[in-house]
């Protein structure tokens, strides 16, 4: 499948151009919205004082809303590491669907097939670490939740468009709801820093984290199971 880009523009962005060396992030979100129109529209207008690079449709089709030289408004308060404010630093994708708020759906096959095949552009063309291809909810966990929990990160990292955790599924299996002691509970914590997750919220962060790499219980719960998900994420 080759990539085809549709355009219609949004003029909610920063006039001034900005390196190609400055792009090190790709963010990846959910409309949130009832409708896709809907949706589209406020990603365009003005008033609303949002916007991002690239809208990918229900049916698969990309649509270009700002060129990546310039500085879309997507990611709002947020930080990785050691770097705020990722707007200036980042690529926003937003994929067409409801949300939490609305039902929630899951992506469909033509979203997650055009979402791989933008990312793998983008990656070749700005050099993007595949640690670097991150959620919403990962540079933000006390505001945002998207793209949310059906998102398929796995999926995109068979693909080679992000990361996953090296854990085998049947080591796994045993430790889910299995409590850590006071050492394990610290090192989880040192780890998701580590990782890059911003100062935040405990419930959140730790939330963040399950929705991303271990969405089968999010409970703001650590355990046996995010633990060691979280030793395989730090050592990449």
């Amino acid at each position: 499948m080759r990539l085809k880009i549709s355009k219609n523009y949004s003029i909610n962005f920063n006039p001034k151009k900005r390196p190609k060396k400055n792009i090190k992030f790709i963010i990846i979100h959910y409309t949130g919205m009832r409708s896709e129109p809907e949706a589209l529209a406020r990603l365009c207008k003005i008033q609303s004082e949002v916007s991002s690079h690239y809208f990918i449709k229900k049916n698969g089709q990309i649509v270009e809303l700002v060129p990546n030289t310039y500085v879309a408004w997507h990611s709002g308060k947020s930080s990785w590491g050691k770097i705020k404010s990722l707007n200036k630093n980042s690529i926003g994708i937003e994929i067409s669907n409801p949300g939490h708020n609305f039902g929630y759906p899951k992506f469909n096959k033509e979203q997650i097939k055009s979402t791989i095949i933008l990312l793998k552009f983008l990656i070749k063309k700005y050099q993007i670490n595949l640690k670097n291809i991150l959620g919403h909810s990962d540079i933000a966990p006390d505001r945002k939740k998207d793209p949310g929990e059906k998102f398929p990160w796995k999926i995109l990292a068979k693909n080679k468009v992000s990361i996953w955790h090296k854990t085998k599924n049947s080591s796994l299996a045993s430790s889910r709801k299995v409590n850590c002691n006071k050492y394990e509970i610290e090192v989880f914590k040192k780890n998701l820093t580590k990782i890059g997750y911003p100062k935040s919220k405990e419930i959140m962060k730790i939330k963040a984290f399950q929705m991303r790499f271990r969405p089968e219980l999010i409970n703001g719960k650590i355990d046996k199971e995010c633990f060691e998900i979280s030793k395989s994420i730090a050592k990449m």
